[in-house]
């Protein structure tokens, strides 16, 4: 979608002072086939979550009217079903979907992953599907269930996206910065005891739908201008937190990207969803997770996909450090799209 199209769909913030002052750092690395690309916002901020502001965008303005007519009045629950706790955070869902034990799949274990619209194509032969929370029914899942189909729901974790239908949940204190050439996104204080509740309600969510699995991005705030001081020890405490709750709900949580405390978090989470570590050339960071015989659900996204030649399939496929990985060749826009290795 343009860009001029896309910010008349979505509010525009006031700039807040980054209290830090301090510039984000600028890093350059060789992609294949690709000049040297700065690795400012563009590298610090997910593809995913590029795509699925943009996709998650068109989804909603067709649904509005529903979405109007299905939002309750104050502090609200999004997925249709009410909550026992209006203040406090739960220990665990106990409602429908609920799965009974926590899923732990094996490195090596194949994927796929949509994030550009619901999920319409279920016959890729995979063991996993990674899908949008918001924009996939429970029906969706359940489908893939019978198909014998473990299933993660991505949502963002790290930044406040006002396309999602409990965007008004935040308070306007629990998010500054916006996502530089995103104007509709910003990054979230993942201190604050409300992001933190409104995540809960998200875990909730994800096991009222039956998701096997979650997927929060954007858990590296450590790595970004997010205007709050957040370091490499709030994004453990926060994973932490995440990975209780969600456990709590029989649900297995992995880590995305945020290589620099892999090894920390390894033995908490139950994989890791990498983008681009062939191309920037940093997948020794996530080989403790394969050491594990955890799955890193690797992604690596070719200029010329759908149409990738031979010599950039096997420059992905034999890369250094990637032995065991569950790597995927995916166009930029998270489509049905995809390439396996070997190539």
């Amino acid at each position: 979608m343009p860009k001029s199209i896309l910010s008349s769909l979505t509010p525009s913030f006031p700039e807040i002072p980054n209290p830090r002052g301090s510039p984000m750092k600028e890093y350059n690395k060789q992609g294949y086939g690709r000049a040297n690309i700065g690795m400012s916002w563009w590298r610090r901020w997910s593809v995913t979550q590029k795509i699925v502001c943009v996709a998650v965008t068109v989804v909603l303005v067709g649904i509005a009217v529903g979405l109007g007519v299905g939002l309750t009045v104050g502090r609200r629950d999004h997925s249709g079903f009410s909550s026992s706790n209006d203040t406090g955070i739960s220990s665990g869902w106990e409602g429908p979907g609920k799965n009974t034990s926590i899923w732990k799949p094996e490195r090596g274990t194949t994927w796929q992953i949509v994030l550009l619209h619901p999920l319409n194509d279920t016959t890729p032969d995979v063991q996993v599907y990674d899908i949008d929370l918001f924009t996939n029914n429970a029906s969706t899942i359940s489908d893939l269930h019978g198909k014998n189909r473990k299933v993660i729901c991505y949502f963002s974790a790290g930044t406040y996206e006002s396309f999602r239908p409990d965007s008004t949940d935040f308070s306007r204190s629990d998010y500054r910065n916006v996502v530089e050439g995103w104007n509709n996104e910003r990054w979230l204080d993942t201190n604050s005891a409300n992001v933190r509740r409104i995540m809960v309600e998200r875990l909730d969510l994800a096991a009222h739908k039956g998701c096997d699995g979650v997927d929060p991005d954007n858990v590296d705030g450590y790595d970004n201008d997010t205007g709050f001081s957040l370091n490499q020890d709030d994004a453990v405490n926060y994973l932490t937190f995440l990975a209780n709750h969600a456990h709590n709900r029989s649900l297995s949580i992995g880590l995305k990207n945020a290589g620099a405390i892999v090894p920390r978090v390894v033995d908490l989470l139950e994989w890791e969803v990498n983008e681009q570590c062939v191309q920037y050339d940093e997948c020794d960071l996530y080989r403790p997770f394969v050491d594990a015989n955890k799955p890193v659900f690797h992604i690596e996204y070719p200029d010329s996909a759908p149409d990738i030649d031979l010599a950039t399939a096997n420059s992905i496929c034999g890369a250094a450090n990637t032995v065991d990985f569950s790597t995927l060749m995916k166009a930029l826009v998270l489509d049905d799209w995809y390439r396996t290795c070997p190539a």
